[in-house]
């Protein structure tokens, strides 16, 4: 698992394949990121969209039915492979899943609204990583505001960079290995 983590940690710094965006910087609405490090039978995702993506607003929550959508989302976002499927034959289970709303205000002299961004991070073992020659995206069925995926994969054989659409879900691996 190590390796996997200095992984994530190439893959975030190499300034072609990651963005500063841990500090809520401008994004542009319907696009979200997926970080993906694939090491031996290791797989770890990170995952971060615009808040009206996932829940349709980016303005802090306010009513019940606000902080219900947020709450489910992020109960969505619990269960990656539902969003990010892979082949039955790599026998992948998600070993930890984490999810949460990150939003930021802007100071009020400014008259500029904040916005937020959902981030997830996952881990999986997958006991055939062999078999590892896809990812499908029933991402883009649940979240109807989602239109594409920048996505950045950091293997043993190098970073390789990708833009995943919601007319073509679906990323071939087979020739990154």
């Amino acid at each position: 698992m190590t390796r996997t983590i200095s992984l994530m940690a190439l893959l975030a710094t190499t300034p072609a394949l990651a963005e500063e965006n841990r500090q809520l910087d401008p994004h542009e609405h319907g696009v979200g990121i997926l970080n993906i490090a694939i090491d031996g039978t290791a797989v770890a995702m990170e995952f971060q969209a615009p808040g009206a993506d996932i829940v349709g607003f980016e303005y802090a929550a306010e009513s019940e039915a606000d902080h219900a959508k947020i709450d489910a989302a992020v109960a969505t976002l619990m269960d990656p492979l539902n969003l990010f499927a892979l082949p039955d034959a790599a026998e992948c289970t998600v070993t930890q899943a984490s999810a949460e709303l990150e939003s930021e205000e802007h100071e009020e002299h400014t008259g500029e609204t904040g916005h937020t961004e959902f981030h997830a991070e996952f881990t999986f073992t997958c006991v055939n990583s062999a078999s590892l020659s896809e990812i499908a995206f029933p991402y883009f069925d649940t979240f109807e505001n989602a239109r594409k995926l920048e996505v950045q994969i950091a293997t043993t054989t190098g970073a390789h960079a990708f833009e995943v659409e919601r007319d073509a879900p679906l990323l071939d691996l087979r020739d990154l290995y």
